[in-house]
């Protein structure tokens, strides 16, 4: 233990702990089943002890869950840094597409995870639940941009769930593939689809028609000041 606790005194050494725990957990989930495991069953295939488990996971479910709390707060930072100019929509598919990376970093990883989630009732709930979490951050992003639009709440409900429905829908697909390294772009082209079904920026409309219409206004001025021409 004392070469684990070594190990896990530096970032890399706690990056690879972690993916020591995590590699450990999937294997015995699949050979002795998710209710027959145990945290300390985990941590000895690993090579730790109890109480270093429990600096990296708060419980076995953990250990199998992808990271979604850094893939939130990734998010949250494409929201919080971006331009004010830029399409909500537009932004809301970039700050999806941040999430892609917790699967890429490790595919093979992210198919075991993905298939045990299909079988094991407790960590199929527990992915439901957190599909829910990047729901609810895309609408509070959202509906802040949409803050001086009548309908605001609702649309940005909209097109949070819906890009969050769509993220989903194309990654399940690519990990149900087996997770192919030639299949990402694919996947993550069917994501971006989802831009054709959002609903359109009102401000933006809004500020479009009050162009045109200045612009007619004047044009009409000037027919009506300009004499003709001899």
């Amino acid at each position: 233990m004392t070469g684990a606790t070594r190990r896990g005194r530096s970032a890399q050494g706690r990056a690879e702990v972690r993916r020591d725990l995590v590699a450990a957990a999937v294997t015995l989930f699949r050979e002795r089943g998710y209710e027959d495991t145990t945290v300390d069953d985990i941590a000895a295939a690993a090579g730790v002890g109890r109480r270093t488990f429990f600096r990296y996971f708060r419980s076995k479910e953990d250990a199998v869950s992808p990271d979604h709390e850094t893939a939130l707060a990734r998010a949250a930072e494409v929201f919080e840094t971006a331009h004010a100019t830029e399409p909500a929509a537009a932004l809301a598919l970039r700050a999806g597409e941040t999430v892609f990376d917790i699967y890429t970093d490790d595919p093979h990883l992210s198919v075991e995870r993905y298939r045990l989630t299909h079988d094991v009732p407790v960590l199929r709930d527990r992915e439901s639940a957190s599909i829910d979490h990047y729901r609810r951050l895309f609408t509070r992003y959202l509906r802040g941009r949409f803050a001086d639009d009548p309908d605001g709440d609702l649309r940005a409900a909209v097109i949070g769930a819906a890009v969050v429905a769509a993220h989903n829908l194309a990654l399940r697909a690519w990990l149900a593939a087996g997770a192919p390294e030639d299949g990402m772009e694919a996947c993550r082209l069917r994501f971006r689809r989802v831009a054709e079904m959002l609903p359109g920026e009102p401000a933006h409309t809004n500020g479009l028609h009050a162009v045109t219409r200045r612009l007619e206004q004047a044009v009409v001025r000037l027919e009506r000041t300009t004499p003709p021409a001899q």
